[in-house]
Parts: C-alpha cells; sequence; structure tokens
C-alpha cells in the first residue's frame, strides 16, 4: 500500500520567512484567544479541534488498555491519524502525521485490523502499526516466550475447545507432528525424549484454521519453527561454531528465556550454561538452576516457587531429572524461546564467566567468575530489595 503523508516534508524550509511566520502565529493566536473568550464553554470543544489538527498534542507513555483500529486500502497518514484520535490512542491527528513524517519505515503501514493502547505517544503508534505482531486476525492465536507446552495446550483449549489431553496425546510422537530426526541427537551422551515437545512450540501469531483438530494445530507450529530454524540458520551455526547438537544449543536457548530477564543477557547468559557445562572448570559440571527445579515442579503437577522458598530437598530430589546435582546440560528444554534467545544461544559472547544474578528490579544481571564474585553480587541484590538473601 501506498501511504500518502500530509504536511511540510521540510520544516527548516520556513526557518527564514519570518515575516509569513510570525503572521501565522498571530492569526493562530487570535484563533485561540476566539475559541477561549468568546465562545464560552463551547469553546473548549473548539479548542481540543484546534489543538488536535494544529497545535500536535501529544501523550507521552505506552498508554495503557486495548483497542482495535483499521487501516484500510488508500489511508493516507492523515486518514489514519483520524482513525487513531477517534479511538483515543492518539491526542491529536497532528501528532501522528507529524511522528509519520519523521519515520522512514512508515510508509510501510499495512492495511488491516491493529491491536493498539489508548493514549499512547504518537511515536510509539507509528512503530506499533508497523510491528506485524500488533496486527488483528480472527481465530488468532498468540505463543508467548517462554511459556510451557503446558500454558499453550491450556491456552489452545480456551481458544478452540479442544480438551487438553487431545493436545498431550497429539504430542506423544513430535517426530510425526513434523520435527526432523536431527534434533533426537545430542554429543554429550544423553538421550533425546521423542515425545518430548518442549522448545519446539515457536512463539509466535498463529491463525488457527476452522475446525482444526489438536495434530493439525500442533504440525501448524512445528511446521514455523522448523522454517524459523532454517531462516536462523539455527543448526549449521551451533554445530560448526559451537560444537553441540542444535538439541543442546536449544535447551540452552530455553533456559535462557526463562532466566535473562532482558534481550540483551541472552547470549551471556548461555555462554554461562556452556561454561558450566562443558568446560570442566565448574566443580559440578553442572547447570545448579531454580528455574529447571521449577519446570519439574510444574511437569508433575505442583506450583512453581520463588527462589527462597525451594527446599533443599527440591533442589537436591534424586527423583527429578532436572535437579542441582544433575551433570552437563539439562536432559531437555523448560520453555519455548523466542527468536533473541536463539540468537544469543547460537552466538553467545565469549567470557569466563560462571555465574549471573538479577541484582535490581529492572531486570540488569550481575556476571561472575568465582563464587566469591557471585556473592558480591547477590549482596547488590538484596540490598536493592530482590529477595534472594
Amino acid at each position: 500500500m501506498e501511504l500518502r503523508f500530509e504536511g511540510n516534508p521540510d520544516p527548516g524550509r520556513w526557518r527564514h520567512r519570518r515575516k509569513e511566520g510570525k503572521g501565522r502565529s498571530v492569526v493562530a493566536f487570535v484563533i485561540v484567544l476566539l475559541l477561549l473568550g468568546g465562545l464560552g464553554a463551547g469553546g473548549w470543544y473548539g479548542y481540543d479541534r484546534f489543538a488536535g489538527r494544529f497545535l500536535a498534542a501529544d501523550y507521552d507513555g505506552p498508554g495503557s488498555g486495548e483497542v482495535i483500529v483499521e487501516v484500510k486500502k488508500g489511508d493516507s497518514a492523515s486518514t489514519i491519524a483520524e482513525t487513531l484520535h477517534g479511538a483515543g490512542v492518539v491526542k491529536s491527528t497532528r501528532a501522528f502525521v507529524n511522528a509519520a513524517n519523521e519515520n522512514p519505515k512508515s510508509t510501510g503501514i499495512q492495511v488491516g485490523q491493529y491491536k493498539l493502547r489508548k493514549e499512547m505517544k504518537a511515536s510509539e503508534a507509528v512503530v506499533a502499526l508497523l510491528d506485524l505482531k500488533n496486527k488483528h486476525v480472527e481465530g488468532a492465536f498468540t505463543i508467548p516466550e517462554g511459556w510451557t507446552h503446558m500454558q499453550v495446550f491450556d491456552a489452545l483449549s480456551k481458544e478452540t475447545g479442544i480438551p487438553v489431553a487431545e493436545f498431550d496425546k497429539a504430542a506423544e510422537n513430535v517426530q510425526a507432528l513434523g520435527v526432523p530426526a536431527l534434533w533426537f541427537k545430542r554429543t554429550d551422551g544423553k538421550k533425546v525424549n521423542k515425545k518430548d515437545i518442549e522448545g519446539f512450540l515457536y512463539p509466535a501469531t498463529y491463525e488457527l484454521p476452522k475446525d482444526a483438530t489438536a495434530e493439525q494445530i500442533l504440525k501448524m507450529m512445528i511446521k514455523n519453527f522448523n522454517a524459523e530454524m532454517d531462516k536462523l540458520d539455527f543448526v549449521e551455526t551451533v554445530q560448526s561454531e559451537l560444537n553441540i547438537s542444535p538439541y543442546e544449543a536449544l535447551v540452552a536457548a530455553s533456559i535462557a528465556q526463562v532466566e535473562a530477564r532482558l534481550d540483551v543477557d541472552m547470549g551471556p547468559v548461555a555462554r554461562v550454561l556452556y561454561n558450566r557445562a562443558y568446560t570442566g572448570n565448574f566443580p559440578c559440571t553442572c547447570l545448579q538452576l531454580d528455574s529447571t527445579v521449577n519446570y519439574w515442579l510444574r511437569l508433575i503437577g505442583k506450583d512453581a516457587k520463588a527462589s527462597e522458598k525451594l527446599l533443599a530437598s527440591e533442589l537436591h530430589d534424586p527423583k527429578n531429572p532436572y535437579n542441582y546435582d544433575v551433570k552437563g546440560m539439562a536432559i531437555g528444554p523448560i520453555s519455548n524461546p523466542g527468536e533473541v534467545a536463539l540468537k544469543g544461544a547460537m552466538n553467545p559472547p565469549k567470557s569466563n564467566y560462571y555465574f549471573f544474578v538479577t541484582i535490581d528490579d529492572k531486570g540488569t544481571t550481575a556476571y561472575g567468575v568465582t563464587n566469591d564474585d557471585h556473592e558480591k553480587n547477590k549482596l547488590i541484590a538484596c540490598k536493592n530489595g530482590i529477595p534472594i538473601c
């Protein structure tokens, strides 16, 4: 589609036309006085329309709530602005048109319906319209990054009416669903559970076909997983650069997705996992992660616990194949990782870190080489109110 952006394409060219600019300012000032002083209560409505069109009033934040807006074929920037303003998304039409003119990618806004928030900053509304993840599709189903297959199946059941048991049954043979045989091999000698669908449900928005079966839905999702892996060149990169199996890297990505709160930490956290599992320089050559223990608790029908509430008997439970003491990389993924986590596991920055911990409520992660480093970082976390002490 072609968007026709209205307004001055080069604001700078008016800077030397002082007389004209001054005249316009005087006219605008007089109009405001007339609206405010001469029209009484109705003047406020007139002023609001005036401000919306000419003074580029804008909201400050990302907005809240949810509203569906539609971009139609042939819509200009000003037409889209009117739609957004009418829906309460932007504070003024001019703010959106200005933001669209300032964003060179805005000509790529596509026709369709979009999920936006009310009272958004105009520039953020432009970015939201460019993000196809915000596109609203009837029958759409979204898998967020880091969900477990259990969360996916529960949500799918509510969305489709298909019992969770049917998704469980369909997932009993993931190779039959389309997962290639190469994902069932490891370089560390551990066996891959061919009934484990965790990690293969790629986070994305899917348009669920009407009356589709559980098996058809899962096949569609795994087909997308395969396509995304090809796009990332995940298999070849992992095998050539890391000398481990793609499955082990998928496991690392699934853990990094859960452990790292910020995108920038996905790669560094994955490197810590590799350092612990493969270098032989970490005393137990084990992962010692609360997240893997909690995954097991969820698998057996229990609730996950905050780190400080996990019991020693749970951390070291010999019946738990994801416990603290299991050597090497975990036996399987603990979530379904998204693109950032997968890229982090593919190309983790080199380091000699063996420890990491979140140290503030912003999600900042601190790293350490030794346990003493780790203890110092934990003290910082405690001072910042992170409940790990």
